[in-house]
């Protein structure tokens, strides 16, 4: 017999665990947030191809110092099969990875809203699992269009519609515990990677021989692995009936918070609003502000405390380039850094939107602008002081706050436009992630490409980046100032709403109402699929522990 995906199918009864739901969200994200940890590809894809001395060869970009030449080196490795490929080559994957993720997840919201989570998650494990395949096989026969197209277009795709698939979902059956409930689900997305790059390069040491450095075969290990967890995933989705709400709770009062709605908007009316085009601006400056900081995290604090991070501050930046053992210590010290804002990151996820169950969503993102700008401040101060610990605590508060602002904003939509269509508008303003995750890299590499070549002191170079980005979050603060409730002329009627709901349900009992399976969900499955999630979670942060003790020991 098929299986069941309608969603009738799995509108949930009474009985069942709602507790069911995170983990299987879980399962999902925590499976497409490996798009983070691409990068321990890179160093090995680009000496996959070694000479008869056993050396790797020349790259297909070999030489090149100018933008153009870069890109032009990059057309010719797209296809060419006797040259290696370049971390610029490589690093265009992450940047299909987030343009698709964004577009994807804005062109078939509303497709998901009438299909249910189930069959968008499951189209989700196709196209990620699917595209890691497509990927190994691009690396077996040294084809980068074939990475590209894998990986970058038809996984984004799945990244897309694997990270919103959970999100209304969530909100409609934690509607006393919104903040929490994405929280929990985005946390995972963040988590990925802190998981599956250490796994990959086990993978890779465990396949890799002197002339295969064992990419391809992690790839289709790594796709079984996603398949069956976002499967399981996938089938753990339920959505709560028409209506439903927990018991012994009562709706907020309205006219006591009128920032949190009782009412619907539809999709087609959502970015007719002035607050959906200010929280587009809220989350791009979020992102923006952080974003190009924690990707060049490494290196940012190697050339501002040079030799202090390896215990001999009288060295420059430039010093320890010069010497390769100096190099690598300060390397390992650089990499827990980033293992430590790993860790922020993914607890400020579920840390900040908890809190915002209590603060509300505009005050947390309050908090986010207004410390925000405060902590880049602080940063300049503890660079150009050389206060180690002090610049750390920032940047770790800034990464969790990055994180915190991705949890929230799916619960900030809920309140403004209420929960019946908030996965395929949160997949609209994604694109505003989309568009950070070009401006906050663009801002931070060209301020800093640009002070290097003015021979700036390496210690010196970050300030005024710092500021710029304070600046961001300034824009941003002002626009979640103008945030105000949505207008009364864009909410849909009662009789509106009742037809969207029963979109994609036609199975109904004799008395009109949607036939529903009320057994009681198992307590051992509940605890079973928690413990299925934990356990991977539990592995990730010991093996990010372990990589940021460098920085005291």
């Amino acid at each position: 017999m098929l299986l069941n995906l309608s969603k009738e199918h799995i509108t949930a009864g009474k009985k069942f665990n709602r507790w069911l739901v995170p983990p299987a969200a879980l399962a999902v994200h925590l499976s497409i947030g490996m798009a983070y940890g691409f990068s321990v590809f890179w160093k090995p894809l680009g000496a996959a191809l070694t000479g008869a001395d056993g050396k790797p060869v020349a790259a297909c970009a070999a030489g090149a110092t100018t933008f153009a030449e870069k890109i032009v080196g990059t057309g010719h490795a797209l296809f060419a099969t006797d040259c290696n490929w370049t971390q610029f080559d490589l690093g265009w994957m992450y940047t299909l990875f987030f343009v698709l993720l964004g577009c994807s997840a804005a062109a078939w919201g509303g497709w998901l809203e009438r299909a249910g989570p189930r069959k968008a998650g499951l189209v989700a494990m196709l196209c990620w699992c699917g595209g890691l395949l497509i990927s190994a096989l691009g690396v077996h026969q040294h084809q980068l269009w074939m990475m590209w197209l894998g990986s970058g277009v038809i996984g984004g795709v799945g990244l897309g519609l694997g990270y919103i698939s959970p999100v209304s979902t969530l909100i409609k059956w934690f509607p006393d515990r919104r903040g929490m409930a994405t929280g929990l689900a985005i946390m995972g997305f963040g988590g990925g990677a802190m998981i599956g790059s250490p796994l990959a390069t086990k993978l890779m040491s465990l396949f890799a021989t002197h002339t295969d450095p064992g990419v391809w075969q992690t790839f289709v290990v790594l796709a079984l692995i996603y398949a069956v967890f976002m499967t399981f995933g996938s089938l753990g989705y339920r959505v709560p009936a028409a209506n439903w709400k927990p018991e012994g709770w009562t709706p907020p009062d309205q006219q006591h918070n009128r920032m949190v709605a009782t009412r619907h908007v539809h999709l087609k009316n959502a970015h007719k609003t002035p607050q959906f085009w200010l929280l587009w601006l809220i989350l791009c400056m979020n992102v923006s502000a952080a974003i190009g900081i924690i990707g060049a995290a490494a290196p940012m604090l190697q050339e501002t405390f040079g030799g202090g991070l390896i215990g001999n501050p009288a060295l420059t930046f430039a010093d320890i380039k010069a010497d390769e053992a100096l190099t690598a210590s300060a390397a390992a010290v650089g990499a827990g850094f980033v293992g430590l804002i790993s860790l922020f990151n993914i607890f400020g996820r579920i840390g900040w939107a908890t809190s915002s169950d209590k603060l509300g969503r505009r005050n947390t993102y309050f908090i986010f602008f207004v410390l925000g700008a405060m902590l880049y401040v602080c940063g300049t101060y503890a660079a150009n002081h050389h206060q180690l610990a002090l610049f750390l605590l920032v940047f770790c508060v800034i990464a969790s706050m990055y994180g915190g602002g991705f949890a929230t904003i799916p619960a900030y939509l809920a309140d403004l436009f209420g929960t019946q269509f908030v996965g395929a508008i949160h997949g609209r303003l994604l694109t505003a992630w989309s568009t950070a995750g070009i401006l906050g890299p663009v801002i931070v590499n060209y301020m800093h490409d640009v002070r290097l070549e003015a021979q700036i002191p390496y210690a010196e170079i970050y300030a005024p980046i710092f500021m710029t980005l304070a600046a961001l979050l300034g824009v941003g603060f002002v626009a979640n100032l103008l945030v105000r409730p949505v207008a009364d002329k864009y909410f849909m009627s009662d009789s509106e709403l009742a037809v969207e709901q029963q979109a994609g349900i036609k199975s109904k009992n004799e008395s009109g109402q949607l036939a529903l399976n009320d057994a009681r969900t198992p307590g051992v499955m509940v605890k079973l699929a928690w413990l299925a999630v934990l356990i991977p979670i539990s592995y990730g942060i010991w093996m990010t522990v372990q990589k940021a003790w460098s920085l005291f020991a």
